[in-house]
């Protein structure tokens, strides 16, 4: 596909009936399955995909660069390249993302906050937007 990046592989899962209580932190890829409380935060070295199923449940922060929910989390969502909210998501915090794509049926409870783009900050006035309705 053009434009589109290979995400990484999903190398652990945490399976559904599977309770985790303190922090956890992945390379690559992780699926979520399951419950975790606590926070999940991937590693910097290399580009990163968390999933969260919509079976799993999660309380605590969320860092990852590419980050696909379609359970429950409550705390903070940090996406650092794409958020995707899937149809049965359901999140209780405030969530910061490079970009976002939300799916009809999901929820938030909290702030939608835009990260910085490349060669711009968060606030930085853009140029008007031009709607291909008004061709005058």
């Amino acid at each position: 596909m053009i434009g589109k990046k290979k995400h990484p592989p999903i190398k652990s899962l945490i399976a559904q009936g599977t309770r985790i209580e303190g922090n956890v932190q992945f390379h690559d890829g992780l699926r979520i399955d399951g419950e975790v409380s606590g926070d999940i935060r991937a590693s910097d070295e290399k580009p990163s995909m968390l999933l969260i199923s919509e079976v799993a449940k999660v309380t605590g922060q969320v860092h990852a660069d590419h980050v696909i929910i379609n359970g429950t989390v409550k705390g903070p969502v940090f996406a650092y390249e794409l958020l995707e909210l899937q149809p049965k998501a359901s999140i209780e915090g405030d969530v910061s993302y490079k970009a976002l794509e939300m799916h009809q049926g999901a929820t938030l409870a909290g702030q939608l906050k835009p990260m910085a783009g490349i060669g711009g900050a968060v606030g930085e006035e853009k140029p008007p937007l031009k709607l291909a309705a008004n061709n005058s």
